[in-house]
């Protein structure tokens, strides 16, 4: 008798659901067309329906104005409608000032700015207002005595950009944060405004939902192939080629669709360098290679009773290690990048990623990174490497109860761990948004704008980002940007 009322709950369940084209029933994605296939033709195809790849289109739509008489058709392609492991939704959510690159800080403060006022932008006609609920908090910056100075150096180059940023010297630390041992901390910065974190779910669907309502179109699919002007040529291989197809296949099917288009953005995120050895790029045009990877963070979640409380700032520690209050009940998240090592002859010396001096008479190379192939979670990481990190810091943290764990991806610049905006050299109507190494959530309104306007205008008109470019990787010149957590 209860099975048979568990069916009939389950069967109800089920006609609720909205009918699919096939008359079956199915849950379709917000924002995506009940139509699972995408449009034979497509002015800009975005490959990639992160926070990036939507805000890319939402800036399209919004600078189009009289350039495009009857409207750009822009498709948004993702391969998990589901978003289960998308980086945006499996971030924890930060933004931040405090950069040591001119043009992070810069798209930073544009992106503050903008979701500040993020219904006045991402707003939709009798839809409820967004709330990202944004938790204002600054992020704090320890340094030890030998990264003092670039600490210091760098809080100037912030401040210069209009940031407030403080630098508190260990005494007037330790009197703001009881609660923190500040051993072997030198000196600390802290961001006074415009910083903290949010939902980057609500985020996700405040673009994607505003995009759509301006006639933006989405499909569920995955492209791994690309026609171009050069796959049919005869030798002497051409200097350059234009993409004219893209192959969009179906979801758990061996079917495909071209769709035809003028314009190809890459914002596929950790899998933008995987894109662009798809079938069909010819490989004498794709070097250099995108050095985007697709690296696996954990974050896990704690409770400490007696922890910092509501006073906590979003923490980065000398040792790299990170955390943050989560919610106002004793419960916080954090985590750590796996650290770089320095080997000289038989020694070991682990060093923070952040501010870190690198001398030539070392060889750098990285820990062991995370098998990125699943999203399962290295529990071990955090007894041997984190805790102990944290309990030094906070003392406090020495009888915390772990909650959970979980883990995603950054999409990973092994070259200098910065975005690669702009087109490719050699690809001439492709464009990329991708390899942001952790701060592409928060720049994301600042990067759908700057490749807008290249798109549509032809130049950078707000921010000038064109150092973010790819002449830096054919010149093999990095512009390194010190404070990746």
């Amino acid at each position: 008798e209860l099975g048979q009322t568990l069916e009939s709950m389950v069967q109800t369940l089920r006609d609720q659901l909205p009918a699919t084209r096939s008359g079956g029933r199915g849950w379709i994605p917000p924002g995506t067309h009940p139509d699972p296939r995408p449009p034979d033709q497509a002015d800009v195809v975005v490959v990639g329906g992160g926070v990036v790849g939507w805000s890319v289109a939402y800036w399209l739509k919004v600078l189009e104005g009289r350039w495009w008489q009857h409207g750009m058709r822009v498709l948004v392609v993702e391969r998990d409608p589901t978003y289960s492991r998308a980086s945006t939704v499996l971030s924890v959510g930060g933004i931040r000032q405090q950069f040591s690159l001119r043009e992070n800080i810069q798209m930073s403060r544009f992106s503050a700015s903008f979701l500040r006022d993020i219904n006045e932008h991402l707003g939709v006609p009798n839809e409820p207002p967004i709330d990202i609920q944004f938790q204002p908090s600054g992020y704090l910056f320890l340094a030890s005595p030998q990264n003092a100075a670039a600490l210091e150096a760098t809080v100037q180059l912030q401040r210069d950009e209009g940031a407030q940023v403080t630098l508190l010297s260990p005494t007037q630390l330790k009197a703001k944060f009881p609660w923190i041992n500040t051993e072997d901390v030198a000196v600390a910065s802290y961001g006074l405004e415009d910083e903290g974190w949010f939902d980057p779910w609500t985020l996700l669907n405040a673009f994607r939902r505003k995009a759509t309502s301006m006639g933006v179109l989405s499909c569920s699919g995955e492209v791994r192939a690309f026609v171009t002007s050069a796959n049919h040529t005869m030798p002497p291989a051409p200097a350059s080629a234009r993409i004219k197809y893209v192959h969009i296949h179906m979801p758990d099917s061996l079917e495909y669709q071209p769709v035809a288009c003028a314009i190809v953005v890459n914002a596929a995120g950790a899998w933008a360098g995987k894109l662009l050895e798809a079938d069909g790029l010819p490989r004498g045009l794709c070097h250099p290679r995108l050095p985007i990877q697709p690296r696996k963070r954990y974050v896990f979640s704690w409770h400490c009773p007696h922890g910092p409380g509501l006073s906590c700032p979003f923490l980065i520690d000398t040792s790299g290690a990170y955390f943050r209050r989560d919610g106002i009940a004793g419960n916080y998240l954090g985590g750590m990048s796996p650290p770089q090592v320095s080997m000289r002859g038989s020694s070991k010396i682990i060093h923070p990623p952040l501010f870190c001096i690198k001398l030539p008479q070392f060889i750098l190379f990285q820990e062991e990174e995370p098998d990125p192939s699943d999203l399962s979670v290295d529990h071990d990481f955090f007894q041997e490497q984190i805790w102990p990190r944290l309990a030094r810091r906070v003392p406090a943290f020495e009888s915390l109860r772990v909650r959970g764990a979980w883990a995603g991806y950054y999409d990973y610049n092994t070259f200098d761990q910065n975005g690669v905006l702009g087109p490719h050299p050699r690809l001439e109507n492709l464009f990329l948004a991708a390899g942001f190494s952790g701060h592409g959530l928060q720049h994301a309104p600042a990067t759908g704008r700057a490749v807008a306007e290249l798109l549509i205008k032809g130049r950078y008109e707000s921010l000038d980002l064109r150092r973010l470019g790819w002449d830096r990787l054919v010149d093999g010149k990095p512009l390194e940007e010190h404070s990746v957590v």
